[in-house]
């Protein structure tokens, strides 16, 4: 049997194990983590990547286990509407709404159908040789092992070591300027969801199941600085802002309040592939969080390479990969284009430009929320 081996056990590295498993590969899951504990809280599950996940049986499991974005849209730190849209506008539009869960429940969902014995954990790739497919693993003992696949997935992340070492010289992801916090707060109440634009700050409230709500935040500041207390500094920027959002920092766990600074590729990778090794998710397209679609184009990867590559010759590996590379890069690259602008022009601090940016989306919300929605069509209806 044609052996996978993948490279990372988050959410594309598993989704792309399953997929393979199911189109008749022997997969090998390297997570170089003695568990698999996401980074992250919470996650927006978008139409496009329901679809996907159609594809691999497990749409269904996800809709049940998440809550589904009812009424949202933008506003500004006052609580005034810029913009609003239903579940039901996106639904009759797209065939589904967005739905929302932690991060970890998703990563369960996938880690729980592998396979057995396809997981390998503390097991980090060092290398992988396009040509043969030969890959070297540091092991939970210290030592290294050499394994052969006929494929590897690097799914490594946004600073894969396989990536630079397929394309070297290649720009590696910036700092983008901004910082977020991320993080799930217990509410007993009904809150909706929404995003609030100020003069360059964000904050996201996401309704999840079970009476919680994933909150999220950014922030221009320089690269690497952090504060004594996360939870204080998301007061200080954000306490005065509309309700809920007062309270749901109140009921913050300070520890559990995650930082990480935003990064992304504004260079696009010649290729996904090389050899018979491809690049997935973070690993071939780094972006900003503006369009919620890192987790979902890393769904869509796995699916498509699962699709093109079936186990066969190395001719036929390598072809396969061509086409999921092709395809994969004109699908990528105007999103992580459109997601870092919105990120720019959220980002915006100049009072005139933020004014200007507010009257033009409260102009075209007046207009209903068909429109709001229709600015998703290039996103959310794939396949094409």
């Amino acid at each position: 049997m044609a052996h996978a081996v993948v490279a990372g056990a988050g959410i594309g590295g598993l989704t792309a194990a399953l997929a393979l498993a199911r189109n008749g590969w022997q997969v090998t899951v390297l997570e170089q983590a003695a568990s698999i504990e996401p980074v992250g809280a919470g996650l927006a599950v978008a139409p496009n990547a329901l679809r996907a996940l159609d594809v691999i049986g497990l749409g269904d499991e996800v809709r049940k286990l998440s809550a589904i974005q009812g009424e949202a849209g933008l506003r500004r730190p006052s609580g005034r509407w810029l913009s609003r849209t239903t579940a039901e506008d996106a639904a009759a539009r797209y065939g589904d709404s967005t739905v929302l869960l932690t991060r970890s429940a998703l990563v369960g969902i996938l880690a729980a159908r592998l396979p057995e014995d396809a997981l390998r954990l503390g097991t980090r790739a060092e290398s992988a040789d396009p040509g043969t497919g030969l890959v070297t693993l540091t092991i939970p003992t210290g030592g290294t092992e050499t394994i052969r696949a006929d494929l590897v997935v690097a799914a490594d992340g946004i600073r894969s070591r396989t990536r630079a070492a397929l394309f070297p010289g290649h720009p590696e992801p910036v700092y983008t300027g901004v910082t977020s916090w991320r993080a799930i707060v217990p509410c007993p109440g009904a809150v909706g969801a929404s995003e609030t634009w100020g003069a360059g700050l964000v904050f996201g409230v996401m309704p999840l199941a079970g009476g919680q709500v994933y909150c999220y935040a950014t922030a221009p500041v320089a690269a690497g600085l952090r504060a004594e207390s996360e939870k204080d500094e998301l007061i200080r920027l954000f306490g005065r802002w509309h309700d809920p959002i007062p309270a749901l920092l109140a009921a913050a766990d300070p520890d559990a309040v995650l930082r990480h600074d935003i990064y992304a590729l504004d260079t696009p990778l010649p290729a996904f592939h090389s050899g018979r090794i491809a690049l997935l998710g973070d690993a071939a397209h780094p972006m900003t969080p503006n369009l919620g679609q890192g987790a979902c184009q890393a769904i869509e990867d796995a699916v498509v390479l699962a699709r093109h590559v079936s186990p066969g010759s190395p001719t036929q590996i390598t072809g396969g990969l061509a086409a999921y590379s092709r395809e994969r890069l004109a699908r990528t690259t105007p999103i992580v284009r459109r997601s870092r602008l919105i990120g720019r022009i959220s980002g915006w601090r100049d009072p005139l430009a933020v004014a200007l940016r507010d009257g033009a989306m409260r102009a075209a919300g007046l207009l209903g929320p068909a429109v709001a929605v229709r600015q998703f069509d290039s996103v959310f209806r794939w396949p094409a």
